[in-house]
């Protein structure tokens, strides 16, 4: 399961795929009537317009390629896993839908259902939003076969591998350094995961700013679910395997709507990087498992235009995993164990 994708880049497909993606309250988490005035009245008419200009570009001959990857993807691992599972892609929003991949699973007659949400760290407005469509699709099953869900897969080493594979290839040797950019939350979204910062800040508001608390620094099982600390966990992993030395990577979290979101914020450090001396700089998005809006038009050129507009030669980005082989072995590995 992953996110989804509008129709086409027409407009009104974007913005029926915007009213959809932000209507639902795990990502804009407002009362009913706020949200629906939201996203109907304001973020939706003046987005989409501009989001299918970029939709446009980013479009191939067979499509969206969130779906394009992601049909690579279930293709291959029907082939590796063989006849003994049916594999299906569903996304949350638009088509192929949840319901449309559960129905066939449905009608196949499986006894067991795996439900792999394609989002390698936990957040609720991703990971928590396909599964609750999911189980309430299920729930309205009179028959209901056993229901497995795979974890987040941060720490998977085959995920980890995957990556690095990707990242050596592009040779992050011949850069002056290397940004991991995850994709942004609210801060509040992730206080709802913790509040205290693994017991260090007892008695700590809602409201209070979590940065520079223990979840940058440490892979601390306190509060397994918190999103900074697994995209900081990531983020030491990779350097880890890639060879990187300190100070030569850092984290940064983007596609931000307001300055009340998870800090630094990718656009602010490629900025400052460039104004550092930074001459060239090599960008991984491990947040996304497929090349898409975000990977491919956000960093890959706008945030290319801001390297090079402050002093900066070369930014390039890091292709995600898409459906590379030792992906795909990867998923393999994370349906067979769960």
């Amino acid at each position: 399961m992953n996110v989804g994708t509008p129709e086409s880049p027409r407009t009104p497909d974007v913005r029926r795929y915007l009213r959809q993606f932000l209507g639902d309250p795990r990502v804009i988490d407002l009362p009913w009537l706020g949200r629906k005035l939201l996203v109907n009245g304001v973020i939706a008419p003046f987005r989409a317009p501009k989001s299918s200009k970029a939709y446009k570009e980013l479009w191939t001959e067979d499509g969206s390629p969130l779906i394009v990857h992601g049909n690579a993807l279930r293709d291959a691992l029907r082939s590796v896993l063989g006849d003994d599972y049916r594999v299906e892609l569903a996304m949350s929003y638009q088509e192929p839908s949840i319901q449309r991949g559960l129905d066939a699973l449905r009608t196949a007659g499986v006894q067991r259902i795996i439900l792999l949400p394609l989002y390698p760290q936990y957040a609720s407005s991703s990971t928590g939003a396909s599964l609750q469509a999911a189980f309430e699709r299920i729930a309205e099953w009179n028959d209901i076969p056993a229901i497995v869900t795979v974890a987040p897969f941060y720490r998977s080493e085959g995920y980890l591998e995957a990556f690095t594979e990707r990242i050596k290839a592009s040779a992050p040797d011949t850069f002056d350094h290397v940004l991991f950019s995850f994709h942004g939350l609210p801060e509040r979204h992730i206080h709802r995961s913790h509040t205290t910062c693994s017991g260090l800040l007892d008695n700590v508001p809602q409201k209070t700013p979590i940065s520079g608390c223990v979840c940058e620094t440490k892979d601390t099982d306190g509060f397994p679910s918190c999103y900074k600390m697994q995209c900081h966990a990531t983020a030491r992993a990779l350097a880890l395997r890639v060879g990187l030395e300190s100070g030569t990577w850092s984290v940064g979290f983007q596609s931000r709507l307001d300055s009340k979101w998870v800090q630094p914020f990718s656009d602010v450090r490629v900025k400052e990087l460039a104004q550092s001396g930074c001459c060239r700089l090599l960008v991984v998005s491990p947040a996304f498992v497929a090349d898409c809006l975000e990977t491919v038009i956000e960093i890959g050129e706008e945030y290319a235009e801001i390297f090079e507009e402050h002093g900066g030669q070369h930014l390039q980005l890091v292709p995600s995993l898409n459906a590379t082989p030792r992906w795909v072995q990867a998923v393999a590995d994370l349906v067979r164990t769960a």
